[in-house]
């Protein structure tokens, strides 16, 4: 197994569309928890802090390439026998 072969991050584009509504859902929500929290507790360096570690969550659930993301594979589209032989 190559290198290559590990690294390789496919997802369909379904799971692209999920993976845009979940980027848009999560940053959502940790905005709007950072800007709670922060102006309740009158902090902006706490505010920054719910931020970065709803930034990091959100980092852990959107780049790897979960197997949830490749439920839908685009088959490619077979060579005809006589396109091979030219």
């Amino acid at each position: 197994m190559a290198l290559a072969d590990i690294l390789e991050c496919t997802i369909d584009f379904e799971g692209q569309k999920k993976t845009e509504q979940l980027l848009r859902y999560f940053l959502f929500a940790s905005a709007f928890t950072s800007f709670t929290v922060g102006y309740c507790m009158s902090s902006i360096q706490l505010l920054m802090i719910v931020f970065c570690i709803g930034l990091i969550l959100t980092a852990l659930v959107i780049i790897p390439p979960w197997p949830a993301y490749n439920k839908h594979p685009q088959p490619f589209i077979k060579l005809k026998e006589e396109e091979k032989k030219d």
